[in-house]
């Protein structure tokens, strides 16, 4: 995906706040370690988490204190770490195209740079209380919970949708969730929110999520891998089978065929066919049906906040992640 789907002001000017605090969150005594845990912040990113921890605190009272930045830091630094730990469990070679930590540096290696930032990440959450500190951690399992589910259903052509949405909602939404949850938090104490505008803005972060994981679904069976920076149809590669393909499967044209060619383990030179067979079925369309939906319910959370030029830039910003991608 491309560009942010909202344009804030001064985002740019936070969000290179947010690429200093990461910088400086990442060195450690050891060069080696720091050039390991620096490997994947370097190689850039959208920064959407951080982003939205800015956008909800914006919302509220009109700017990021540092207290956010860091709070954004925090959730970036999280999904940073689950990237590494990513990359190990499905032998990938590139990541936002350049070489793995997990190639470069080594499995073990790799984990271990993961760990460290999930570590960052939570010493950061204590400093800004004991309620952020505790979401944190029960984000962070509900990752593991996603990713376990998920890791459930590999190479199972009958995995139902509501296995999905669960999966999707630990391992993407959650964390989305929290993220924009940490910036209104933040700014809780300082009277420009309330817990009803906490609660409205973390239901609008969990909906984004929602959005932003099934279009990357999608998009790992539309995209080129250059668009992507990673291999695409590395989903069928895994045996992990996403909403496009759920339905997919389900089609009277091509349903039988798709089964005939999933449920194992195939070549990635196979991989390209399968993926234009998912494509001729209504798979995709399906899928974006839906992603529309939790986008519509993004945009219905907003209205329970006040209604400002923040929340006008935020508003059809699920909208805005579908239609970034790209057309053949």
């Amino acid at each position: 995906m491309g560009k942010q789907p909202f344009s804030l002001p001064g985002l740019a000017d936070d969000l290179q706040r947010v690429e200093h605090a990461l910088a400086a969150s990442v060195k450690t005594g050891d060069e080696y370690m720091s050039s390991v845990t620096a490997h994947l912040l370097s190689a850039g990113g959208k920064r959407f988490r951080p982003a939205l921890s800015i956008a909800a605190a914006s919302a509220l009272v009109g700017s990021a204190s540092d207290d956010v930045v860091m709070g954004g830091c925090a959730a970036e630094l999280v999904h940073l770490g689950s990237l590494y730990h990513d990359d190990v469990m499905d032998e990938a070679a590139t990541r936002r195209g350049t070489p793995s930590a997990n190639i470069r540096f080594g499995n073990v290696v790799a984990i271990l740079a993961g760990d460290f930032l999930l570590a960052k990440a939570s010493e950061i959450a204590a400093d800004l209380g004991t309620e952020i500190a505790g979401l944190l951690a029960r984000t962070i399992g509900q990752l593991c919970e996603g990713q376990v589910l998920e890791l459930q259903d590999v190479w199972n052509i009958d995995r139902h949708t509501d296995r999905y949405f669960r999966s999707i909602n630990g391992k993407t939404a959650s964390l989305m969730a929290t993220a924009t949850r940490i910036g209104a938090l933040v700014v809780l104490d300082t009277g420009g929110a309330d817990r009803a505008h906490v609660d409205a803005l973390t239901e609008y972060g969990q909906r984004i999520g929602m959005v932003f994981q099934i279009v990357d679904d999608v998009l790992d069976l539309v995209a080129t891998d250059e668009q992507l920076g990673k291999p695409a149809g590395n989903d069928l590669v895994e045996g992990i089978y996403t909403l496009p393909v759920i339905h997919g499967l389900t089609d009277a044209r091509y349903g039988e065929e798709l089964r005939a060619n999933l449920g194992g383990p195939i070549g990635r030179s196979d991989v390209d066919r399968v993926r234009k067979l998912v494509r001729s079925t209504p798979g995709i369309d399906h899928a974006l049906t839906v992603a529309r939906e939790y986008a519509n319910q993004a945009d219905l959370a907003l209205l329970k906040l006040p209604q400002n030029d923040v929340t006008g830039a935020l508003r059809g910003s699920g909208f805005r992640i579908i239609d970034s991608i790209p057309h053949s």
